[in-house]
This record gives C-alpha cells, sequence and structure tokens, in this order.
C-alpha cells in the first residue's frame, strides 16, 4: 500500500506532500514519475504557460460578439464565445 511522502520542490525548494490518494491516482492513470513541484508552484507554472499562449479573435457564430480562443479557428467549422460554448455543452 501507498504512504505519504515528503517530497522537495524543484522550484521553491519547499517540503510539500505527496499522500497515498495521490500516488494512488498516479498508479491508476498511468504515471511513472512523482511530481517535481508544490501545488502553489505547478499552479504558478500552469498560469504563466496560459498567458503566454497565442489567442485567436473570433466572431461567434451564434451571437456575434468578439471573443478570443486558444486556437487557431478553421472556416469549415462554426467557433463560439465562452458563453455559447458552454451553453452548448450542457
Amino acid at each position: 500500500m501507498y504512504e505519504d511522502k515528503t517530497l522537495v520542490c524543484k522550484d521553491c525548494g519547499k517540503e510539500f506532500t505527496f499522500s497515498a490518494g495521490e500516488q494512488e491516482f498516479y498508479a491508476e492513470k498511468g504515471f511513472e514519475n512523482e511530481p517535481q513541484r508544490c501545488k502553489e508552484c505547478r499552479q504558478a507554472r500552469k498560469n504563466s504557460m496560459r498567458q503566454n499562449k497565442e489567442m485567436y479573435e473570433i466572431v461567434c457564430a451564434s451571437c456575434g460578439k468578439v471573443d478570443k480562443v486558444p486556437f487557431e479557428p478553421r472556416n469549415d467549422k462554426p467557433v463560439y464565445c465562452s458563453e455559447c460554448f458552454a451553453k452548448q455543452n450542457n
């Protein structure tokens, strides 16, 4: 069975716990490597990557609102603003 492990974040050097539950989750997903960053540094890295992602301006195919999306739209498929997209996927 799994036991909590104390790891050291490679970004900030702070110790963090890799819980038994997290280890079980990693094993179920087939992840072979332990996390190298604490929760705060992982979140900061995700946010940084999102901010650096190129955004493309679109006109929503449903409501006509101008919005931005994180992918280059293709002319053969409609593209929706975040609100209309959320409505369609509910």
